[in-house]
């Protein structure tokens, strides 16, 4: 196990000389203290080689800016791909018809539910869903039968409510 006191007195010794110094250079508080921290930890890990150095505190000052660079180098590698492809397309708001569907499917008894989001939205054989489910092939298809009916049910009853606000 590494020697904690003297490790402890290393680091309340350097620690804000090191911060200062990361700080500098990446100019953002919150990314020194990410490398400090991780060069630190290395420190520690190695503080009975670490400690022997004639400068600790150099080894863990290069640690700390190598850290830093790497974050840099990989920010500025997203950023040009970033650049490079484009932003992502975003997500369209769901519709209306969505938001309907969505309700209606919160109001079916959960067995029901999830052999309708297995079957029709992930796309699973009735025999797959059985298997996920632990369910015989024929209590699945009375599931989806039954919350079929009680959807056709619950939206038709949301088009008369829309019919009638309208």
């Amino acid at each position: 196990m590494p020697d904690a006191d003297g490790f402890d007195d290393f680091y309340r010794g350097s620690r804000q000389r090191l911060l200062g110094f990361v700080y500098v250079l990446t100019g953002d508080v919150a990314e020194a203290q990410d490398a400090v921290q991780e060069a630190y930890i290395r420190a520690w890990q190695r503080w009975s080689t670490v400690s022997a150095y004639d400068d600790p505190e150099a080894w863990v000052r290069v640690v700390a800016s190598r850290i830093a660079v790497s974050r840099w180098r990989s920010l500025r590698s997203r950023a040009r791909a970033y650049l490079r492809h484009g932003a992502a397309d975003s997500v369209p708001a769901p519709g209306i018809e969505t938001v309907e569907v969505v309700a209606a499917l919160r109001r079916l008894p959960e067995p029901q539910r999830i052999a309708i989001a297995l079957h029709y939205l992930v796309g699973m054989p009735v025999a797959e869903v059985a298997r996920q489910t632990d369910a015989p092939v024929g209590t699945v298809k009375a599931r989806l039968s039954r919350g079929r009916a009680a959807l056709a049910g619950l939206l038709a009853v949301a088009e008369l409510e829309e019919a009638a606000d309208a």
